[in-house]
């Protein structure tokens, strides 16, 4: 009798527990990528796009400067006068100069810096902390680290909401993060908004064991105030560094045990580097000063589990210098952005400025053309591409729908460049009616496909996010790895001047004109990223880096050595 070799299927749940592992797959050393000859987009401007593609530059040369608005915003932190006490009186440096000292270079990718920008409680700038993505010792890494000059680094609804955003896209990524702490706890007046709901303050605490579990290192620099809830994030990582004089942690401060007790205390001997260090052992690394600390943390993560390939690294970066640019200027995405649906080109002039060469090898082509699929390569990784080139219809979707799970069996990452319609088709007839549950039918398969899809997904919405298009182009609500707007993307239920379908037709004129005032409002990709809706507005001329970014830190974490699953954290005392 000869055996026969048989295929096993995985237990649904192992099969879930390693798909965050599928993309890993695909790289091993010494291994090369097949090559590939995908036919060139040649696809100039031509005398025909000139009055769109003017009024689209026109648009995005006001939201442009609109983005370097709010950028010198954000980088002023709390203020002229914040900034002195800051870095005089409290002898602290400035966030940005943190990360200058922890981080390898000044490649670094910072998420939603307008975050916290036109909120109703007022101005927040960045939410009062600085997350991203950023290489310490060639290792990408989360940041997580308060400004303590904006509202004296207390905590505001929208701070959290930041934080666990990173926390987030550490776990989704599986990237080490790194906490640099200097916090006066939460803003009371809006503790409602803050401690009891479950995706609020005890949540990062909560994540921190969660990671801590499934082996994504942590660690914590307090290089400042750590008080109240904000004294678990040190003492719940897994090593931790303080720094001597400006660095405290304790639940209540010495103002508290002096209207409790009538002590007189500082906040050194109460819960200083020397006490937690020597003493309560709270904390790992004394040192000295910050730049010490910034140079323990850097030694800390050259110690974690993780094998970088230098031989196959230096070929990456050879290979980068050599490889193909698009045939066309980056700067030509700027007119390439919709004013408005009414003034979209072709998607696939965006898509050649994007691919390595303008190369793209078209899926479907003929098929479901209001939606444009295939495969292309960015900085040398292979993408499979969804950009939206009209309405979903029903081909399109049935269409989108095969391509994601094409790319999901293969372990490719989907690229998203959505740009939905204004708002649903209104119906009229029977015939209507039936295209439309017919599209409703194929549009629940792709949303379905791209939210069982475990390969990693980058959304960038290059014009309109509007509507039940957006979910099956992979909006926020299904879980991208990463989430960008254009500057002039619009985010709404539908866009401005196309609400109508919305209202009943006896629904009186004033308060359509009141929703349509609110729609143009709240539609604004920077009303957007205040409130954190996507992980940051950039320049169109920037996507093609920003996905690179992406898709490098993505990539990393098939070098961890080990990411077997444990039953506990690392429980510190």
């Amino acid at each position: 009798m000869v055996e026969t070799n048989t295929v096993f299927s995985l237990p649904h749940s192992v099969a879930g527990w390693q798909c965050c592992s599928c993309f890993m797959s695909t790289s091993v050393k010494g291994r090369k990528s097949l090559p590939s000859a995908f036919p060139v987009l040649n696809l100039p401007l031509q005398p025909i796009h000139q009055h769109v593609y003017e009024a689209n530059l026109r648009n995005s040369t006001a939201c442009h400067k609109k983005y370097v608005e709010y950028s010198e915003k954000v980088k002023k932190g709390g203020g002229a006068n914040a900034i002195v006490r800051h870095t005089q009186r409290n002898k602290k440096l400035l966030v940005r100069e943190r990360l200058r000292l922890l981080l390898d270079n000044e490649d670094f990718l910072e998420l939603s810096p307008f975050a916290g920008l036109g909120l109703p409680y007022g101005d927040i700038p960045s939410a009062g902390c600085l997350t991203g993505i950023g290489r310490i010792n060639g290792l990408w890494c989360v940041l997580i680290a308060n400004d303590a000059t904006v509202k004296g680094g207390t905590a505001y609804p929208i701070t959290v909401k930041k934080q666990l955003r990173a926390q987030e896209v550490a776990i989704q990524n599986r990237l080490p993060c790194v906490y640099l702490v200097d916090s006066g706890g939460a803003f009371l007046p809006l503790q409602s908004e803050i401690f009891p709901d479950k995706n609020q303050g005890g949540r990062t605490f909560y994540n921190e064991a969660i990671m801590s579990a499934v082996k994504i290192p942590q660690v914590s620099v307090v290089c400042g105030s750590c008080t109240a809830g904000g004294a678990y994030i040190p003492t719940m990582a897994e090593e931790a560094v303080m720094v001597h004089r400006i660095g405290t942690i304790f639940l209540g401060g010495p103002p508290l045990v002096k209207a409790a007790t009538g002590e007189e205390v500082s906040p050194e001997d109460l819960g200083g580097a020397r006490l937690h260090a020597e003493v309560s052992g709270c904390v790992d690394y004394f040192a000295w000063e910050e730049k010490e600390a910034y140079e323990y943390t850097r030694n800390i993560i050259s110690t974690l589990n993780f094998l970088l390939p230098e031989e196959q690294e230096s070929d990456e970066i050879r290979k980068r210098k050599t490889e193909e640019e698009p045939l066309f200027s980056s700067q030509e995405l700027q007119g390439l952005a919709p004013l408005s649906y009414n003034y979209t080109l072709d998607v696939k002039l965006v898509v050649s400025r994007l691919t390595d060469g303008s190369r793209f090898q078209e899926f479907k082509a003929r098929f479901g053309t209001t939606l444009v699929t295939g495969f292309g390569k960015i900085h040398g990784h292979l993408v499979g591409i969804v950009a939206n080139n009209g309405e979903l219809s029903y081909e399109a979707a049935l269409k989108g729908c095969h391509f994601v799970q094409l790319c999901d069996q293969r372990d490719v990452p989907l690229l998203f460049l959505q740009n939905t319609v204004p708002a649903p088709a209104s119906v009229f007839s029977t015939q209507q009616a039936e295209l439309s549950s017919n599209r409703l039918k194929a549009q629940g398969s792709m949303m379905s496909a791209v939210a069982c899809a475990s390969v990693p997904k980058i959304t960038v919405v290059i014009g309109g996010c509007h509507g039940t298009d957006s979910y099956a182009m992979c909006g926020r609500a299904f879980d991208p790895n990463f989430l960008f707007l254009w500057p002039n993307a619009k985010v709404s239920i539908a866009a401005p001047n196309h609400s109508e379908c919305l209202f009943s037709p006896d629904e009186d004129k004033d308060t359509k004109e009141n929703f349509e005032t609110i729609l143009k409002e709240e539609s604004s990709a920077f009303f957007s990223s205040g409130r954190l809706w996507d992980d940051g507005v950039i320049l169109p001329q920037d996507t093609r880096q920003v996905v690179r970014d992406c898709l490098d830190i993505i990539k990393q974490q098939q070098y961890q050595l080990s990411t077997t699953k444990t039953n506990s954290p690392v429980l510190r005392i």
